[in-house]
């Protein structure tokens, strides 16, 4: 699937975008047979609405888009998407009302409202299209549609396709797409190489758990990602029950995520030195899985000790990190469908992120907005270190009480960087549950936005 601009040669609609408080301005300079369409058609630039006008000989004339007030503005996003969702099939051209400051997002939403997970069933689609309009990247935005179209189809393809092994095949062919270096650790070597939380979570299951490792850049600041690559999570000897496990196939979703976000900086050159490292794992059940009250000793020499089996993201995390802090990269960035906390604290549209440094959450903050990619500062909280602290060993993957289930995660996952100057953490959904506009009920791309848009601030591009 290709979601790109139209030809700009291409002959077009044009299309008006107009908010509610401006429709009268508008209304007053049209012609009367535009006046009479538009009244008979009630159209009045209400988010969502919107109207293909007729010239005197029967082709369009032009099309309008509405856009809204700024109330419907604060309350969700993507209203162009909306409201081309309406229109009929052609090809238009943004001719005024467009905000600049908005129109990059609003152009990628248009693009992802053409997105259909197809492998399995066909879809009809609406064919319309949109010339890029002058004053965009146009070519930046179709890199992001892209890299969220790469993340929804890993995340929307159920565990059957997306195994360890299949995910590893997706993360070799990005790599060759952009000339970068992919290898992976499996099955026992995986102890051989001293990852060894990575080999218990993954151990029983049928196709073998691995490390994938993908570098990228030669110059610059570095960067490392860590993706959370738990492919089906059954929550292992402590079973999940059913109304848990129904979507569990998105529990690879920091994994498809951070390949979104490596595709954005691969492709559109930034300069720095990239490394993605992702545990691809399936929890399952089976005579040789990880048990509770079982003792791990981590790739840092830190010892864990299990009291639920279905905090095993955490684990294979922690292994990676550990690595990856091996190497002292400038940042550090985790990204992980982690805890159900998370969705408890700030439900599943926004992104909860972790970072000591108040730096980087200002740069990441301030630029969400603009990014239409909602997110959302929780602590790395310093006195709940000790929930995470069981005495039998040096760490607990599931403190009991059920308190700042997010946060001791995220405490969890800092031990594992202790070298690196600086961490982030981002605790995603990685899923859509009712269809929105240009977000399809299923996988959708969390957190990958921001953080690109504040790389060169944080890394000083």
């Amino acid at each position: 699937m290709s979601l790109t601009f139209a030809n700009a040669n291409s002959p077009a609609i044009p299309l008006h975008v107009i908010e509610t408080s401006t429709f009268k301005t508008w209304y007053q300079d049209q012609t009367p047979d535009t006046c009479t369409w538009v009244d008979a058609n009630g159209f009045t630039g209400a988010k969502g609405q919107a109207l293909l006008i007729p010239g005197i000989n029967g082709a369009p004339l032009m099309a309008l888009a509405g856009y809204g007030s700024t109330k419907n503005r604060r309350r969700g996003r993507f209203l162009l998407a909306e409201a081309a969702e309406n229109l009929p099939q052609g090809v238009y051209a943004i001719a005024s009302g467009l905000p600049d400051d908005v129109a990059e997002m609003e152009c990628f939403g248009w693009l992802m409202r053409g997105y259909t997970f197809d492998r399995y069933h066909q879809k009809p689609a609406n064919p319309i299209a949109l010339i890029a309009p002058e004053g965009i990247d146009a070519t930046k935005v179709e890199i992001l549609a892209a890299a969220e179209t790469l993340t929804r189809d890993l995340i929307n393809t159920p565990a059957s396709d997306m195994g360890p092994d299949a995910l590893q095949i997706a993360a070799e062919a990005l790599a060759h797409q952009h000339g970068a270096s992919c290898k992976t650790v499996i099955g026992e070597d995986l102890l051989v190489q001293n990852l060894p939380m990575i080999h218990a979570v993954g151990r029983a299951a049928a196709i073998a758990p691995r490390l994938i490792d993908i570098r990228w850049g030669s110059t610059g600041p570095t960067l490392t990602l860590v993706g959370k690559g738990v492919c089906f999570d059954t929550g292992g000897l402590n079973l999940k029950p059913s109304a848990s496990i129904g979507l569990m196939k998105k529990d690879m979703g920091g994994a498809a995520t951070v390949l979104g976000l490596a595709h954005m900086i691969m492709a559109l050159k930034l300069p720095l030195k990239l490394r993605i490292l992702i545990p691809a794992v399936e929890n399952s059940v089976s005579g040789n899985a990880f048990r509770p009250q079982d003792i791990l000793t981590s790739r840092k020499g830190l010892t864990v000790e299990i009291n639920n089996t279905d905090a095993e993201g955490r684990l294979v995390l922690a292994d990676a990190l550990a690595m990856a802090d091996e190497e002292k990269p400038n940042l550090i960035v985790s990204m992980a469908t982690l805890t159900g906390a998370a969705r408890v604290a700030v439900g599943p549209d926004l992104s909860p992120f972790f970072v000591d440094s108040d730096v980087i959450a200002r740069s990441l903050t301030n630029v969400s907005g603009a990014m239409f990619d909602p997110i959302w500062r929780l602590p790395f909280h310093d006195p709940y270190e000790s929930m995470i602290e069981p005495g039998i060993a040096d760490l607990d993957n599931a403190p009991k009480g059920g308190f700042a289930g997010s946060t001791t995660a995220a405490l969890f996952l800092r031990r594992f960087v202790t070298d690196t100057p600086d961490y982030l953490h981002f605790d995603i959904y990685g899923w859509n549950p009712t269809t929105a506009p240009a977000r399809p009920k299923g996988g959708v791309g969390m957190g990958a936005r921001t953080i690109l848009a504040a790389l060169p601030g944080i890394l000083k591009l």
